[in-house]
């Protein structure tokens, strides 16, 4: 593939639909157009520091908030908010990220404040983890059911984590 600092955002973004359309999602490439569209894209909020405090509240075995997510990244979550969901926003980045290193899917331990303590997401939330992992390949016939599946795996995972996600 050419050096993917000459692709424009729109290449990228096709690029990276053709990975997922294909089930391609765990290619090191479309690990590789992922981040670079995120860096282009995401502003202050860094993949890197966003996934090692998500790995950090899975070691922890603790659930965290979109606050303390942005927080990691130095960026006020009033700053933050509006860059976190939706189709290519930072969480549904981190979701490709996390797929394309076959790390469990970490966004799913990061919930609203007011639900730091039960893990729960509320409906839209959840609607959009959901239709990310479902572009990312995954079969979901439950949506709470996957959720709660995919934050129990990431702290069986933060169990034997050792740094360097």
């Amino acid at each position: 593939m050419a050096n993917l600092e000459k692709l424009s955002n729109d290449q990228l973004k096709n690029q990276i639909a053709n990975y997922e359309r294909l089930l391609r999602t765990t290619d090191p490439l479309y690990g590789q157009l992922v981040q670079e569209l995120a860096k282009r894209t995401g502003g202050d909020l860094k993949l890197e520091k966003s996934l090692e405090h998500l790995a950090n509240a899975a070691r922890q075995q603790r659930f965290t908030s979109y606050g303390a997510l942005a927080s990691a990244s130095g960026v006020e979550w009033t700053k933050a908010r509006h860059r976190m969901d939706g189709a290519n926003g930072h969480l549904d980045q981190l979701l490709s990220v996390c797929r394309s290193r076959g790390l469990p899917l970490l966004p799913s331990i990061c919930v609203n404040k007011n639900n730091i303590n039960s893990g729960e997401l509320d409906e839209h939330s959840l609607q959009g983890f959901v239709k990310g992992a479902e572009r990312l390949g995954y079969t979901i016939t439950d949506w709470k059911e996957f959720l709660h599946s995919c934050q129990q795996e990431c702290f069986k995972w933060g169990q034997s984590y050792q740094g360097s996600s």
